[in-house]
């Protein structure tokens, strides 16, 4: 699961059905790949607006 989230956080234009193989062969079903690739989403996505907001950095870092 962790390999498929760097792979999504990286590049998600890059996985392949190869790679959705690999979590239901360790038992993921379908709903749990949709949540996993919900959750990693959701997350690369608020962190990069929180980077471009500059929330969390501090006055002297902008």
């Amino acid at each position: 699961m962790l390999d498929f989230v760097i792979r999504l956080t990286e590049d998600a234009t890059k996985i392949q059905k190869t790679d959705l193989d690999g979590l239901r062969s360790v038992g993921f079903d379908d709903v749990a790949i949709l949540q996993i690739t919900l959750i990693a989403s959701w997350f690369n996505y608020i962190n990069r607006v929180a980077d471009a907001l500059g929330v969390g950095r501090d006055a002297d870092d902008s």
